[in-house]
């Protein structure tokens, strides 16, 4: 998955599902980690501010398996 192709899944869950979006992006943001890591992942966050909107909290670095 590309970053365009990430922010075009969530714009297009927050548009179909609103405020119970949360566990599409949910995926979408765990599929953009394992795609293009972590770093990527947190500015689709940042971007979307999805811990506001959705609880959905930026992923923390836990070491060097990351």
């Amino acid at each position: 998955m590309t970053q365009e192709e990430a922010r075009q899944r969530i714009e297009a869950a927050i548009s179909q599902f609103g405020p119970h979006a949360g566990m599409a992006i949910d995926l979408v943001i765990k599929e953009v980690r394992g795609d293009l890591g972590r770093e990527a992942a947190n500015a689709l966050i940042e971007e979307f501010d999805l811990e506001l909107q959705y609880n959905i909290a930026p992923i923390e670095h836990l070491g060097s398996g990351d």
